[in-house]
């Protein structure tokens, strides 16, 4: 008896020791096809999207890094919230005009379908823009100036 009691526990000890299974994050894109790997950039249109409904992005603030490379790379770093934990980012990024205008356009996503407590959920985003040639540009995001920078 003292045995199968031991023997309980431990069983007991080792399934608690197992964890759960792996939910998937709400923040990550879900991939369609079994075997497709996610997109590099977790902010930009997925498939799927189509199906959600469109909502704001409320941007604090942004900053332009500039990465120590030959020829430079540049990094926009967005950080602002969206309007409830249930809506995902999405980022694009058109490029530069002849005036040398970069447009990104910040918006959020979110199933209709979906119950969701109304908070404003915080995000923190790195945008990769990569290198320009040699000119002045300047970084628009949901149509008001940001930032300006010379490669």
């Amino acid at each position: 008896m003292k045995t199968l009691t031991t023997l309980s526990i431990l069983l007991l000890i080792l399934s608690a020791c197992a964890g759960l299974p792996a939910t998937p994050d709400p923040g990550q894109p879900v991939v369609d096809e079994p075997g497709t790997p996610p997109p590099a950039d977790p902010f930009s249109p997925q498939n799927g999207d189509a199906a959600l409904i469109e909502g704001p992005v409320y941007l604090d603030s942004l900053e332009l890094l500039t990465l120590e490379s030959y020829p430079l790379q540049f990094v926009l770093v967005l950080k602002g919230s969206l309007p409830t934990p249930c809506h995902q980012l999405r980022l694009t990024v058109a490029p530069p005009d002849e005036a040398g205008r970069i447009a990104v356009r910040a918006y959020s996503l979110a199933d209709p379908e979906t119950a969701c407590i109304a908070v404003l959920e915080p995000f923190e985003a790195s945008l990769p823009l990569g290198s320009f040639p040699a000119g002045h540009y300047q970084i628009v995001v949901n149509g008001e100036p940001g930032a300006e920078f010379d490669a």
